[in-house]
């Protein structure tokens, strides 16, 4: 790793050299991933950083118990995870959310910038990979095949937190809808003819229904959702 005079540092990887800002937690297969993928200009979710996260540190500490990760460098990809998840270096995940490789580049995102704050945690400066490096130490024996599967799991899963108690204050206002216009009486419509007639209370509690059956299912989906892929 060199670092030119200024703002940047020289990174290195099976492609060449590449010039990373010197202020950036992420390094140069994200800086190719940016240039390769100006799709959006949306990143990705923020819970599934979140969630890749979680993945890593419990890899970190999962590598470190089997003694195939050094402690001091476990603890402090680990760390530099806790800061992630507290809401710290948020701007440093930079991937469009529309990308190809399976989700290769968010996932490399993720280990750069975990190793270079570790870095930084064990007083290294920011691209020194010979001491922590993204993929032999944080990205230690995973693959984005599984890991990026099993992020999306976890985020759906908090989504699904969200999502189930917002659906049913929906119902329930639906319901209480269906009571209020229980007797407002409306014509049916059927092929442009008049049809049976029916109450805004009888449609309104229609729409109540159907959505919670769609909540039903949604519910139905955590148990597949809690496995890991």
């Amino acid at each position: 790793m060199e670092r030119p005079g200024g703002g940047v540092r020289r990174e290195r990887d099976s492609l060449g050299e590449r010039e990373v800002p010197a202020e950036a937690y992420y390094g140069i297969q994200t800086l190719r991933a940016v240039e390769n993928f100006p799709v959006s200009g949306r990143p990705s979710h923020p819970l599934l950083v979140r969630s890749y996260v979680l993945i890593k540190k419990a890899a970190a500490l999962a590598h470190a118990e089997s003694g195939d990760l050094d402690p001091e460098k476990a603890r402090a990809i680990a760390a530099a995870a806790d800061e992630v998840l507290s809401g710290a270096l948020a701007d440093q995940f930079v991937v469009d959310a529309f990308q190809a490789g399976a989700g290769t580049s968010l996932h490399m995102n993720v280990n750069e910038v975990l190793a270079n704050r570790a870095l930084e945690i064990l007083g290294r400066p920011r691209g020194d990979y010979e001491y922590v490096h993204p993929n032999d130490h944080v990205n230690l024996g995973q693959s984005t095949n599984d890991t990026f599967p099993t992020a999306l799991h976890l985020a759906a899963l908090h989504l699904l937190d969200r999502l189930l108690p917002a659906v049913e204050g929906l119902a329930r206002r639906l319901e209480e809808k269906a009571e209020e216009f229980a007797a407002v009486i409306k014509a049916g419509r059927t092929h442009l003819q008049d049809a049976v007639p029916v109450t805004l209370g009888q449609e309104f509690a229609a729409y109540a229904a159907a959505v919670r059956r769609a909540a039903r299912g949604l519910a139905a989906c955590r148990p597949a959702l809690e496995e890991m892929p």
